[in-house]
């Protein structure tokens, strides 16, 4: 499973390109402590850091949650998915956010597809930004998509496509879990 080798990985390539913890900050603006946990606790951030690492280390980001390369096509049965990890908040606790990687072993992949669970959330949610697009259908439940001003209300059918640049929030809302696809765009 990809989520008990992230620091392991974000270590190797860290290593291989000969930069320190506190050169990795430098280059991608995040806290020394933050780097350190990743590596050490596999600590998950949100998208935004995450793709910040990849790209100072001049990897994609599927490089940091691959196990192994696979065939195309690429058919991932609902039986058989299983969660690849949890975005964490800044203060390291989980977050309200369960990934289920659909592009986890298509190593040429240009775009990553996921299955998210949505978790109710307490308290004003933080926005995040990073370059791409991302194009989200709700499955199931109740989304509120905070897109930089904006609020949007989505049902199950109801999809959005925005620049991931603007920040941004998606989350369950009410006190209903919900469920989207998501497709990311991250440009190399």
């Amino acid at each position: 499973m990809a989520h008990a080798g992230l620091g392991a990985r974000v270590r190797k390539f860290r290593e291989l390109r000969e930069v320190g913890i506190e050169e990795l900050a430098e280059r991608t603006g995040l806290a020394p402590e933050l780097l350190r946990a990743v590596e050490e606790q596999d600590l998950y951030p949100s998208l935004g850091p995450l793709l910040r690492i990849s790209r100072a280390l001049g990897v994609r980001l599927g490089t940091f949650l691959d196990d192994q390369a696979g065939a195309d096509p690429l058919i991932v049965r609902l039986a058989e998915r299983h969660e690849d990890f949890s975005m964490h908040d800044r203060s390291g606790s989980p977050a309200s956010t369960r990934y289920f990687s659909l592009g986890r072993g298509k190593t040429d992949r240009h775009m990553e597809p996921f299955f998210i669970e949505l978790l109710p959330e307490e308290g004003e949610p933080a926005l995040s930004s990073h370059e791409g697009e991302e194009l989200l259908i709700v499955h199931a439940g109740r989304v509120e998509v905070r897109y930089g001003g904006e609020r949007h209300e989505l049902g199950p059918g109801d999809s959005i496509y925005y620049n991931s640049v603007v920040p941004h929030h998606v989350g369950a809302l009410g006190t209903r879990k919900a469920g989207i696809y998501a497709v990311l765009y991250l440009p190399q």
